[in-house]
């Protein structure tokens, strides 16, 4: 990387030091170089000088100087967009103006990049996002690789500031859909199991789910609390769920419906096998003609706009696999109410 950038910190990924903040980014750079970057205020955190242990948190702006090109490929260049790419990422865009794009981010899609995945992520597809502006939009959340739906960007570091700070208070209502093995029982509810990274070899960044009572003496764990409501059911074998997280961990849905017995179909991380029978569900997987892709999608987003205080909504239409699973057993998008936890919020 041959000049200076601004980076935005994910709202999802603060709360971590900012060495290994900047690892995941750049998988290239030494520790010792961010060390003596650090020292010598290159790199900057909301233009304060910071140290490698710094914590970073959701919605900071971090000063990046230019860094060396990885060791294994020392002449690569960021790769110019295919065009298909371009007007890939444009065809998502289901909404904007002078301040935030809208996308429908389709399945198969990284949110942002990691080692060896290119410039192929919403984050490095960008700049074809830029329109008439100078600076390219900046992601304010994520979403899973397979998880569609509603992704925000904003077209200012001002607007990226006031957007993490509303997905940080909770300031923002997100309703995502699913599919899932069984019916929970009963059909409304809460969730209430913290989270902690599961550890172990292959593990990933696989969560593990901790007894509420239990959080606050297990080292790494953060409270995770998603409301659900069942919309329909198909017999006994599958639901179509409507999931509101009120926090924002990794993968908390997909952690949270497996641990209570009806995973999200296609989910092989947390579904386990499609032949185990979890609760009164059938694991992550209910044969057919399902498809196997995972049945998560950030259907939509509401928030007040960070510049004109109008109330914005978000809605994102069901990815093609999962069009044809609700085609398969009859259900129709407006037949359900688009917040069934209305009364509540």
């Amino acid at each position: 990387m041959s000049k200076v950038q601004i980076r935005q910190v994910g709202v999802d990924e603060g709360e971590q030091r900012l060495d290994r903040w900047l690892k995941r980014q750049f998988p290239q750079i030494t520790q010792g170089l961010i060390e003596k970057a650090c020292r010598k205020g290159e790199i900057r955190v909301d233009g304060a000088r910071v140290q490698a242990s710094t914590r970073v948190q959701g919605g900071q702006s971090v000063r990046i100087p230019p860094l060396p090109e990885s060791e294994a490929a020392p002449v690569a260049r960021t790769p110019r967009l295919a065009e298909s790419d371009a007007e890939m990422i444009r065809a998502a865009v289901i909404w904007k103006d002078q301040h935030i794009i809208a996308l429908n981010k389709p399945p198969g899609l990284p949110s942002q990049g990691g080692s060896g995945q290119g410039a192929r992520h919403v984050d490095g597809l960008s700049p074809a996002l830029m329109f008439d502006y100078k600076e390219r939009p900046v992601l304010v959340h994520r979403l899973d690789k397979d998880t569609s739906g509603v992704l925000l960007l904003a077209r200012t570091p001002r607007v990226a500031r006031r957007l993490a700070e509303a997905f940080r208070h909770r300031a923002t209502r997100k309703i995502y859909w699913a599919l899932v093995a069984g019916v929970p029982t009963p059909a409304k509810g809460t969730i209430k199991y913290g989270l902690v990274k599961a550890g172990g070899r292959g593990a990933g960044e696989k969560m593990r789910c901790i007894h509420p009572a239990e959080v606050d003496q297990t080292e790494g764990a953060k409270r995770a609390v998603t409301d659900f409501a069942v919309l329909e059911r198909l017999g006994g074998r599958a639901a179509w769920m409507a999931l509101s997280p009120i926090t924002g961990r990794t993968h908390q849905l997909r952690a949270h419906m497996a641990e209570i017995g009806h995973p999200i179909i296609g989910d092989g991380k947390y579904g386990g096998s499609a032949q185990e029978n979890l609760g009164d569900g059938w694991g992550a997987g209910i044969g057919g003609e399902v498809s196997r892709k995972l049945h998560l999608h950030a259907r939509s987003l509401r928030l007040e706009h960070p510049v004109t205080g109008a109330m914005l909504s978000f809605t994102a239409p069901l990815p093609e696999h999962m069009a044809q699973s609700w085609k398969l057993f009859g259900w129709q998008p407006g037949d359900v109410p688009e917040d069934p936890f209305e009364d509540e919020a």
